[in-house]
């Protein structure tokens, strides 16, 4: 672990960012020693929390990192120091985990083995077989409504563009109608005309 916490070297900040990393080492310290008392979906669940905490402790890393720079030269020698430890730590828990998160025999439980032999394992084989059966003939389902679908769309393309036709088909239509009724209006006008004379 880094030396204690020294508020004579060094910035408020960058203390603050060094205790609350601290506590986050605490943490990920005991989520790692959890792991190796757990197995099967525990483990993996395990492993993803300590994942995040570890996640969390390298980005408080480089908020000091920063902040480091901000400090007097005077004082950046023990400063230095203290997170050059921090990162050791930082690096051996990271280690630690892909060392826990590697074991397979411990994440999928003592069923596992790549050459089945009991009924168990081959039980367990059998079902991710048939789930991945299941699985192709839901793709082949969605691709096959997918190709139905674009087909309805090319469809409904098509129908929107003789709609279009006819709608300008009935709007030249009917435009035509009001002229020739206007024909007629003034054909009745002039043979009105006529038989008055």
């Amino acid at each position: 672990m880094a030396n204690p916490l020294d508020t004579d070297a060094g910035s408020e900040l960058f203390s603050s960012y060094e205790a609350e990393l601290k506590l986050v080492q605490a943490d990920l310290s005991q989520k790692l020693d959890q792991i190796t008392e757990l197995s099967g979906e525990e483990r993996k669940s395990a492993v993803r929390l300590a994942e995040r905490t570890l996640e969390e402790a390298k980005e408080l890393l480089d908020q000091m990192r920063i902040e480091r720079s901000n400090i007097p030269s005077a004082a950046r020698s023990k400063i230095n120091q203290r997170f050059r430890n921090f990162e050791s730590d930082i690096d051996a828990a990271k280690r630690k985990l892909k060392t826990l998160a590697d074991d397979r025999k411990a994440l999928f439980g003592n069923r596992y083995s790549d050459n089945p032999s009991t009924d168990d394992q081959l039980e367990q084989r059998q079902q991710l077989l048939s789930g991945t059966e299941r699985l192709d003939r839901s793709s082949n389902r969605l691709r096959n409504a997918q190709i139905m679908a674009n087909e309805t769309e090319d469809i409904g393309r098509d129908t929107l563009a003789d709609l279009q036709i006819q709608r300008e088909t009935i709007v030249h239509t009917r435009e035509r109608m009001l002229e020739s009724e206007g024909y007629v209006d003034r054909s009745v006008k002039t043979l009105r005309g006529m038989s008055r004379r």
